[in-house]
């Protein structure tokens, strides 16, 4: 269940929840006013007291077997002689865009996207460094050098503007591109995303419990453990085996030296500088990243929309995939 309020104006705004005038709609992004601004009543965020604790949403949508169609994998070499791993389909004269997974996960991790989205939309999803079969250099882990990399790939692509489209600490990647190259992005959808996770106890406690001590090569029952703690156990047996997979491509120097990077990155001050539309997509499940991290960047995007998935976790997409490719498609389409 959806509502909207009247447009935020523009930053600096004063956010008080205690303002906000809610009108409760059946309605999907598609439907709704431009200019609206998609929330939900308050609920309450939840915690995140370690990455580590089993602590898996419960989702309404059944467990359902997982046929992934054949996707063409491509190499890109970047200028900098980097090369990523990437899909790429649809029309070449539409819509653009470019997909991101999280942290530790490959371009596989959006095939369920890749699969649901029309022929009009042309769809990228890329393994960003150190991820899946793209290069593992042994230094440059940080945000930084991720939106880099991004904005190398629109270059070598001959894409000049494009909708990003992020997942949990890859929403930090898409904000900087935005911050810093708006005349390359659109729009921005933002899946799951945290504000800051500096001086965050509990993702703290996961670096020093987990990553610091993780060492090669990651096991498949790790992978396993890691993805379902940190999404849900309504992930399809298929796609959970494809994600495990493509996870334990990842070394443990690269868990680590991204995972550091993150501990220590903030971009809030600057967010007030994204002049892209953005949507912000969060399951009221998600036990990783919390809905008042949702309303916090509401206030500081200027062009901020939050759309709220009931009874998902901290991955919409895999949980209601035909959901979130409408959702991805009307964002591309409006924007």
């Amino acid at each position: 269940m959806l509502a909207t309020t009247e447009p935020y104006p523009s930053p600096p705004r004063e956010c008080d929840s205690a303002q906000n005038r809610w009108n409760v709609v059946q309605a999907g992004v598609a439907s709704t006013h431009p200019g609206s601004a998609l929330r939900v009543a308050p609920t309450g965020g939840a915690r995140l007291d370690s990455l580590r604790r089993n602590r898996r949403s419960k989702s309404p949508h059944p467990v359902r077997d997982y046929h992934s169609a054949v996707a063409s994998e491509s190499t890109v070499t970047l200028e900098s002689g980097l090369r990523l791993s990437y899909a790429n389909q649809g029309a070449r004269s539409g819509p653009v865009v470019v997909m991101l997974p999280g942290p530790t996960d490959s371009w596989r991790s959006y095939q369920p996207i890749l699969d649901r989205l029309p022929p009009d939309l042309r769809a990228i999803a890329v393994s960003q460094r150190g991820h899946g079969d793209s290069d593992k250099p042994q230094v440059g882990f940080s945000v930084e050098d991720f939106a880099a990399d991004v904005v190398a790939l629109l270059d070598v692509l001959g894409v000049e503007r494009a909708v990003l489209a992020g997942h949990s600490g890859a929403c930090l990647v898409a904000r900087r591109v935005a911050v810093d190259h708006p005349e390359r992005v659109a729009g921005l959808l933002l899946e799951a995303s945290p504000t800051t996770l500096r001086g965050h106890a509990g993702f703290n406690e996961f670096y020093d419990s987990v990553v610091s001590g993780l060492q090669d090569p990651i096991s498949a029952d790790f992978a396993r453990s890691f993805v379902l703690d940190t999404s849900s156990d309504h992930v399809a047996p298929q796609l959970l085996e494809q994600l495990v997979d493509e996870l334990i491509k990842v070394p443990a120097r690269v868990w680590r030296a991204m995972f550091t990077d993150l501990l220590h990155y903030d971009d809030m001050a600057d967010l007030r500088h994204i002049t892209a539309p953005t949507l912000l997509v969060w399951g009221d499940n998600d036990q990783l990243v919390s809905r008042d991290m949702q309303d916090q960047l509401v206030c500081h995007i200027p062009r901020a929309d939050l759309l709220v998935y009931p009874s998902i976790g901290h991955t919409p997409r895999w949980e209601d995939p035909a959901r979130f490719s409408n959702d991805l498609t009307a964002v591309a389409r409006r924007y």
